[in-house]
């Protein structure tokens, strides 16, 4: 018998302004049974503060970040933002991380982007043993040490251990990665993954990746819902999205999103999507798109073809569908079709 799917709402992150409505559209998902909420950070707003406002005005719902940025912060400083939010949620906090792409990392953050998987096997280190709380926090890492003892170190240093007592110290940590190699250390040290978008009709892209995931694995994939009689019309935005990611999201040979639709079948479309961002036609970019591969990892169509397509679903890996809804009765929508 197919598994049940759980839902999450996605927010994802502020443009100029603070978005209306996000509180009662939350709470409304909260009410129809969703499990999660997720909201997210690129060079705007941060990640933590939007988690902690969504904290206080719910009480059921989980809430993940969709991704913080490692960059952005020292593991103990992610550590501490991990317990406060905890905290204040009374255990409903998921830590979502993601390494982000080097134009982001230099570009914004001022930090070198090199090495990201043994850095963020170092990150995850030491969040654990933040949270453990078994003693003062020693670590002597290639990017990260306690006490540092480094260029510039006073010499002063000494272990410490975090006055607030985590309410839980296994909360569950979640990573963002698309990379083969990415994707197979987050099931070998994180609780749950947040793929970009994954098709459950094209298992095997990631198959031997997911061998090393322990019992209770969680992986929550982002994708587009939508009810319509206009298929064709309501896979638009899905690829506009993908020929922004595919086209724009990264420098020729290191984009993550354009290897990974290579990956999954789509290798000289992906580059071709490629080469016309890069030449300035965006919207040919976008229509250049294949429809079956946005469609594969959507959920677009009348009722009765996502009810027949959700069985894909629910035969994959896949245990949370992450949705975007604008509306009350678009939550409404999806969550009498999925739950």
């Amino acid at each position: 018998m197919a598994k049940s799917l759980k839902l999450g709402l996605v927010l994802g992150y502020w443009g100029a302004d603070k978005p209306e409505g996000v509180i009662e559209r939350v709470q409304a998902a909260e009410r129809l049974g969703f499990d999660s909420v997720w909201v997210a950070e690129s060079w705007g707003n941060d990640a933590f503060t939007y988690a902690a406002w969504i904290a206080s005005n719910t009480s059921t719902i989980k809430i993940g970040t969709g991704v913080v940025q490692l960059s952005a912060r020292t593991p103990t400083a992610t550590a501490m933002a991990t317990v406060t939010i905890d905290h204040i949620s009374n255990g409903r906090f998921i830590l979502g991380l993601g390494v982000s792409g080097p134009q982001v990392i230099e570009g914004w953050y001022g930090r070198p982007s090199n090495k990201p998987l043994a850095r963020t096997r170092e990150y995850i280190d030491i969040i654990r043993l933040v949270l453990e709380r078994k003693a003062p926090l020693e670590y002597d890492g290639e990017f990260y040490q306690h006490p540092y003892r480094g260029e510039g170190s006073a010499g002063l240093g000494k272990p410490l251990k975090i006055m607030t007592h985590p309410l839980r110290s296994d909360v569950p940590i979640f990573l963002g990665a698309e990379g083969p190699k990415n994707v197979a250390q987050t099931a070998e040290i994180a609780d749950g993954w947040l793929p970009l978008y994954y098709s459950p009709y094209r298992q095997d892209v990631y198959a031997d990746q997911l061998v090393a995931a322990k019992p209770g694995f969680e992986i929550t994939s982002l994708l587009n819902f939508t009810v319509t009689d206009d298929i064709a019309a309501g896979l638009l935005p899905v690829k506009g999205s993908l020929g922004l990611y595919i086209g724009g999201m990264g420098a020729k040979g290191q984009n993550y999103h354009t290897k990974l639709m290579q990956r999954m079948g789509f290798a000289d479309e992906a580059l071709h999507v490629q080469d016309l961002f890069f030449e300035g036609k965006r919207n040919e970019a976008i229509l250049a798109v294949p429809d079956q591969f946005a469609d594969e990892i959507s959920l677009v169509g009348p009722a009765e073809r996502i009810r027949e397509r959700l069985e894909a679903w629910r035969d994959s890996p896949v245990t949370t569908l992450l949705v975007s809804a604008r509306t009350p009765e678009q939550l409404r929508q999806i969550a009498e079709l999925v739950l």
